[in-house]
């Protein structure tokens, strides 16, 4: 017997990205930062999921980019993206019997749906968002959401939890030993990528997300690394190419890790830069 009214068809796709967010120490530096950096506009909302109730929202063009709040101790600093889900508390369900864990929800927001903090079967954090009709969220364009990595030690592990949750395929674009990355698609369609740390990373790195934002071809990964710098940021891997394009790893004023891209630039082949491991204290 039905308990109610059908709950309306979800905007986004299951699996596919629906949002982002940053768990910072200082939120006012964040905002300076990624205010220089990409133009955000920020407004602040009562949010009943944060350590102070409190959620900065940023803005590209009038549309929402991403979100911000400030990370008690026990919850994941960084760059972490939102998973579209028709139900949250199904998918706790599916998260728990994948080998994952769940650390909050499923909760309601008003106005924004519902939500749902967990850790993957691998360690990292993950949000599942079951998202409002009128969802909007800024992507494909300059200072907007790109893309997504999961870096992880298990790659086999990792394949098995998402393909399985969100049932994407897997398709090698390393040559799965001295470079093990794997794209996730549906439909044929890269959604997500994810790659096994090599000997640049520690082995006791923690597995983590590298969020990429695009940048305008006429600005350029270089410049927006030297912008970084210059907003009290750093430049954790000087610009390189890619078979995607020329990327930059940042990192902000926090020492939160993320990555800039020009898809104007792609490469044949993969460049090479100096690389030091963000999370090597």
């Amino acid at each position: 017997m039905p308990s109610g009214p059908p709950s309306p068809p979800s905007p986004v796709a299951t699996g596919l990205p629906c949002w982002i967010e940053l768990g910072c120490q200082d939120e006012a530096a964040a905002q300076r930062f990624y205010g220089g950096l990409f133009g955000w506009q920020y407004t602040t909302k009562r949010d009943p999921a944060t350590p102070d109730r409190r959620y900065s929202i940023a803005t590209s063009g009038g549309v929402q980019a991403s979100g911000l709040y400030r990370a008690s101790a026990q919850s994941p600093q960084g760059w972490v993206p939102h998973l579209a889900v028709p139900h949250t508390a199904s998918a706790a369900e599916w998260v728990v019997h994948l080998g994952g864990r769940v650390t909050l929800g499923p909760l309601p927001i008003p106005h924004r749906g519902a939500i749902l903090h967990v850790i993957d079967a691998c360690g990292a954090p993950l949000v599942l968002w079951e998202v409002p009709p009128d969802w909007q969220f800024a992507t494909g364009r300059p200072n907007t959401f790109s893309g997504a990595d999961l870096n992880t030690h298990d790659g086999a592990s990792a394949d098995h939890f998402y393909c399985k949750l969100f049932t994407y395929s897997s398709h090698q674009i390393g040559d799965g030993e001295s470079m093990d990355y794997a794209e996730w698609m549906v439909e044929h369609e890269p959604v997500l990528y994810r790659y096994v740390m090599g000997p640049e990373y520690r082995r006791d790195t923690p597995p983590h997300w590298l969020v990429y934002f695009d940048v305008d071809p006429v600005r350029g990964s270089d410049a927006a690394a030297a912008d970084a710098l210059a907003l009290g940021g750093a430049v954790v891997i000087e610009p390189y190419d890619t078979p995607f394009g020329r990327v930059a790893i940042l990192a902000d004023p926090d020492g939160s890790v993320f990555a800039v891209i020009d898809h104007s630039r792609a490469a044949e082949t993969w460049g090479s830069a100096e690389v030091d491991d963000p999370y090597d204290d």
